[in-house]
C-alpha cells in the first residue's frame, strides 16, 4: 500500500484520563476537582456494575471518575502530559491494537498544573485511543463490520506517529 493514502493516516480518537479513587469517597470528589481543573472538562463517576463482598463493593458505588477529550482539546492535552512524562514512553505501554497507556504519579508534574493543597498529590491514569479514517463501521447502527485486518493499526505504526507528531522517544523495557 503506498505510504501517501490518505486513508492510512492515523489520527487520535479520544484521549481518556482516569483517577480511580475505590470506596473513599473524599478521595473521589478531589478527583473530580482534579480532573476539572486540568482540563476544564467537567468528568463524569465511574460506578460499579457488580457486588464484590470482600472488597466492600456493592453496584452503583461510585469508584472513579474520567474525562474523554477528542479532537483538538485531546491534541492540546496530550502535548502537556507527555511533557509530564518528559516525551519518553515505554514500548510495553503500547497494546497490539495501537492503544497507548501510561500513568502520571503525581499532577503538579503537567505543565501548568498548580499545586492546590485541599487536593494534595495525586495521580492519574492516561489513555491514548487511535484510529483511521473508515473505522466507523464497527460503530455504525446499520451494516457493522469488523475492521480488516490491513487497515488496523499496529505498535511500530503508532510509535512512528507519536516520534513524528509528539518528538515521544521510546525505551525498551523501562517504565
Amino acid at each position: 500500500m503506498k505510504k501517501d493514502n490518505p486513508n492510512r493516516k492515523i489520527r487520535i480518537e479520544k484521549v481518556t484520563l482516569n483517577i480511580g479513587a475505590g470506596k473513599e469517597q473524599d478521595l473521589l470528589e478531589k478527583g473530580l476537582v482534579l480532573l476539572k481543573s486540568i482540563t476544564g472538562v467537567a468528568p463524569v463517576k465511574t460506578i460499579t456494575m457488580k457486588r464484590i463482598a470482600s472488597w466492600g463493593l456493592r453496584p452503583r458505588l461510585p469508584i472513579g471518575c474520567k474525562v474523554t477529550l477528542r479532537k483538538e482539546k485531546a491534541r492540546k492535552i496530550l502535548a502537556r502530559l507527555l511533557k509530564a512524562k518528559d516525551n519518553q514512553l515505554s514500548k510495553k505501554q503500547i497494546d497490539d491494537s495501537g492503544n497507548v497507556s501510561f500513568g502520571i504519579p503525581e499532577y503538579i508534574d503537567i505543565p501548568d498544573a498548580k499545586y492546590d493543597p485541599k487536593i494534595g498529590i495525586m495521580g492519574l491514569e492516561v489513555c491514548l485511543t487511535f484510529e483511521r479514517p473508515g473505522y466507523r463501521i464497527k460503530k455504525r447502527k446499520m451494516l457493522k463490520r469488523k475492521i480488516p485486518s490491513r487497515h488496523k493499526i499496529t505498535k511500530e505504526e503508532v510509535i512512528e506517529f507519536l516520534k513524528k507528531e509528539f518528538g515521544v522517544s521510546f525505551q525498551e523495557g523501562v517504565e
